[in-house]
Order: structure tokens, then sequence, then C-alpha cells
């Protein structure tokens, strides 16, 4: 039932903004102008020609052209198209993002009843509408959770295991000890409230950062010696992965790059102040979480446990920061060339507003960091965190181009896996988002501009 009503509230939205969108905007805009003609091509049966300035392989069109031949029959009999290539019109392919919403919401509705068990289904629901807004990085980071959840669950059991055994026969403690040292400090932060159906491991939150450190030892070591000991288990579990590993291998040595269309702007490149520029957008996008009293002081208690480490973590992390924005900050031609995006804005007014504005802003991107950290810390273990992070700077840092839907993948983690219980977050996260996404439409449709040097209207968007 919540997963219907799910659906059902994201399509309220969904088909009235479609409307007006294709009333306001009825031809191809923006990149429209090369993926709408490429799916008409396949809807003509022409799967030979490829635009060059496509990058992205062509699953969405096939997609497409699923979607079209569903609705063709209603199409034929309203005699609105009598054939398919004709059903193949803007509004008809743009309809394909709106079924695509829904989907999505559904998805994530069943993600969080997975991670979340307890929640009730009207909960469920609300987050799965307020956060519904591939790629082989984050399949492999499904791969390592399934890994770390795998091993870490063979590990506790061979615990349990001895545990028994030394308790029945009451023999040599110093051999339970042994047995036992490896995951005892997982073992102690169990949540005593976790349900057996989410086997998530929860962290106090007045963890030092010596113990974190440890911990996060402790824990690479029990996952290294655990998928040795079941190495031909995970072998067969996780082949399906391999597979598409090797898939995406042969892809790169057949294409020469990882897109398919304009490799030269698309060139990889070292871009890690882009990794800075995720942290403050995240932290931004759900600022209820990240920017309350109780939460930086949270943070400062953490630190000041141990101080000494704390305080090394932040200095290197700052130098780290400090050398990323300095010697990384790339200025992509297309982010100089394009007023239509907002991140040409945000890098000309406050980014590049003067020489110093790249420093300043570093104490931000540290702290925003800092704060997803110890949000995922109180869910997730210390291991799952780090991997989160090498796959999020594996994403972000090769992409030379400032764009904010190479964020969307690592914030749903994010914001997936952390613990969100209070209703008065959700529905502050909420209204941020009712209130971001109608600036967004009311200045793309209704705030349209002209560019001197070529015709046409032009129109703001992310």
């Amino acid at each position: 039932m919540g997963r219907i009503a799910t659906g059902a509230i994201v399509s309220l939205w969904v088909i009235p903004v479609s409307v007006l969108v294709n009333r306001i905007v009825p031809d191809p805009y923006m990149d429209e102008i090369f993926h709408i003609p490429q799916a008409q091509k396949y809807c003509n049966g022409d799967f030979m020609r490829w635009d060059p300035m496509i990058t992205t392989p062509p699953g969405l069109y096939y997609l497409s052209l699923v979607h079209v031949a569903a609705l063709l029959p209603s199409k034929y009999v309203l005699q609105l198209a009598p054939s398919f290539p004709e059903a193949c019109s803007t509004a008809v392919l743009r309809s394909v993002n709106g079924v695509l919403a829904v989907l999505c919401s559904i998805i994530v509705y069943e993600i969080i009843t997975h991670l979340r068990p307890a929640l009730d289904d009207r909960k469920l629901g609300a987050m799965a509408v307020v956060i519904r807004q591939t790629n082989i990085i984050w399949m492999l980071f499904v791969a390592c959770s399934g890994v770390i959840d795998i091993t870490m669950a063979h590990q506790k059991d061979s615990v349990e295991v001895d545990d028994s055994k030394a308790s029945n026969k009451g023999t040599n403690l110093s051999a339970l000890n042994t047995s036992v040292n490896v995951s005892s400090n997982l073992k102690r932060r169990k949540s005593r409230g976790n349900s057996k159906a989410n086997q998530h491991i929860f962290y106090p939150s007045n963890t030092s950062s010596a113990s974190q450190t440890l911990g996060l030892l402790h824990e690479i070591q029990a996952i290294v010696l655990s998928s040795w000991r079941i190495k031909w288990e995970l072998l067969v579990s996780f082949s399906p992965f391999f597979f598409v590993l090797l898939a995406f291998v042969a892809f790169l040595l057949w294409n020469g790059s990882v897109v398919l269309g304009a490799k030269e702007a698309h060139a990889v490149s070292p871009h890690f102040a882009q990794i800075m520029y995720f942290s403050i957008v995240s932290a931004l996008f759900a600022a209820p979480l990240h920017f309350t009293i109780g939460h930086a002081l949270d943070l400062f208690q953490s630190f000041w446990k141990n101080r000494l480490l704390g305080f090394l973590l932040l200095f290197l992390a700052s130098i780290a920061s400090l050398l990323s924005v300095h010697f990384f900050s790339i200025a992509h031609p297309y982010l100089l060339a394009d007023n239509r995006h907002y991140t040409f804005y945000l890098w000309k007014k406050i980014i590049k507003f003067h020489w110093s504005m790249k420093y300043l802003l570093v104490p931000f991107y540290v702290y925003s960091w800092l704060s997803i950290f110890r949000l995922l810390g109180k869910t997730r273990r210390r291991i799952w965190t780090l991997v989160y992070f090498f796959a999020t700077s594996a994403v972000l840092i090769p992409a030379p181009l400032i764009e904010f839907r190479y964020y969307t993948i690592p914030f749903y983690f994010f914001i997936l896996h952390s613990s969100i219980n209070d209703s008065q977050s959700w529905l502050l996260i909420g209204i941020l988002y009712t209130v971001l996404n109608a600036f967004t439409m009311t200045m793309f449709l209704f705030r349209p501009f002209h560019w001197d040097h070529e015709p046409g209207v032009q129109r703001f968007i992310w």
C-alpha cells in the first residue's frame, strides 16, 4: 500500500509539471536537441547513426522505444499517431522522465524499507517522496558494501560459535580472547534496538577519534581475514559484478574513453576541488541535519575527547583542502561560456568573486565533510564510510565540469544511510526541496532570456 501511495503522490506533481513544460517549451531545448533526434532515429529503425556530441550509452533510447510501444495502441485508437515514428514526439519522449520519476520514488521507498524496517508506512512514503529527485564506480561500491556485510556477518557468526564452545567447555580463556579480539570492538557497538532484518552497526555519539581509528583498523583486519576464509563463496556471490566490471574494461579498451562522444570536452582531469564542492552542496541540500547547534556541538565534542589526534586530522584535512582548491580548481570552458546554468553564477559570483574566496570557503568544505562522516558513522561501519569516500572521489575527481547531477548518486547514498528519525528534519528538508524546485521551475518557465550572438529563447536550469 505504501509504494502505491508513494507513486500516486509523485504522479500528482509529475503530470501537471510535465503538461506545463510541454505547453511552454514545446520544442527540444538544451541537450534535448541531441537526445530527442537520436531517439527519433531509433524510432525510425535507424540504429547505426550516432550523434558524436552524445556522451552516454543508448540505454535511454531503447527504453524510450519500449515506452512508445506501450503507448502506441491507445494513440492509434485515438488517431493521435498513425505510425510508430510519428508517436515519438518530443512530448512523448519527455514523458519517459515522468514515468522514471514515479518508478524511482517507488524504488527509493523499497530501499528505505530495506534499510529501516522499523519505520511505519507513512514515514517511509514521506521520505521516498522527499528525497527522490549507471555508474561503474557505484556498482563497485554496492559490491564492496555487500562484501563488507557478508564478511562481518561471517566474522560475527564465527565469534559466536567460539563463545559458545568456550562457555560450554569452560577452558582456556586466553584462546577465547584471541578469537574474539578481531571483532570484539564491533560487537560492543552493535545497536541494542536494531532490528534483526537490518544488520547495521551503530556507533555511540561520544566515540573518540582514537577509538574510531582503532575501530577502523579492527574492521579492516576482520574483513580481510573473513574474506580470505570465504573467498570462493564471495567469488560466486559477486560474480555478476565481476562480469559488469569486465564489460566496462572492454568498453574502455574499445572506446578509448569513459564517454562516447565529445571526448575532448570530457577528458579526465585531476579535479580534486570537485569533492570540496560536493561536500558543501550535500550539506546545504540537507541543511537541517548539518547546520544546527546540537550537531555542531556533537561534532566538536567528538574531536575534543581526543584533542591531539582530532586536531591533527582537522589540520591534515584543511591542508588537503587548501591544496585542492589552489592547484586543482578547474574552470571548464563549458562552465565559463554557458550562463544558462546556475553553476556559472556560483562560480562567477561566489568562488571567483575575489581571489581569496576559494580559500575562505575551505573551512566550510572541511566542516561539511566531517559532518557527513559523523552522520554516516552513527549508522554505518567505518570501513563502509571510508569506501563511500573513495567511491565519491573516484567519480567526481576525474570530472572536469562542475555539474550538480554528478553529485546525485553519492548524495542519495548519504541521505539514505543517515539516521534521520525525527519528523521535524524531514519536514524542513521537504520544505527546502519544495521551495528549491518551485524556484527552479519558475525561473525555467517564466524567466526566459535571449543571447545577442544566437537566435532563440534561452532558459535558466541547473
